[in-house]
């Protein structure tokens, strides 16, 4: 596939989450909660959720500056594209005020 080729990932460092597994009941088949899973991923680049039978991730929003081709680039693996893709809202300042003091107040992971 065209994706695999222009940048393979060979190992992956760090992982938050098992994820869908292999889609479908998966997750609960290996013992993890019911009704659980991952709900939507945010990178500098988009925004993707899961598609809900196949359980594959799906690029659903694209961050200003950015492209599909750029996200799917920089992804070891094929995405879905939601069938309408969506320029990211910037974050509001009630958001970006809940993040800065509530979420992250001494700016672990937003950054100082």
């Amino acid at each position: 596939m065209p994706w695999a080729q222009a940048h393979p990932v060979e190992m992956c460092e760090f992982i938050t989450t098992p994820g869908w597994l292999s889609g479908g009941n998966s997750r609960y088949e290996a013992g993890l909660p019911e009704g659980t899973g991952p709900y939507k991923v945010f990178t500098n680049m988009a925004v993707m959720d899961f598609e809900p039978e196949s359980k594959r991730m799906r690029i659903i929003s694209i961050n200003p500056g950015y492209s599909v081709n750029d996200v799917q680039y920089n992804c070891g693996f094929e995405l879905l594209k939601a069938p309408k893709i969506t320029e990211t809202l910037p974050p509001t300042e009630i958001e970006l005020k809940i993040l800065r003091e509530e979420v992250d107040p001494h700016r672990y992971v937003i950054g100082r």
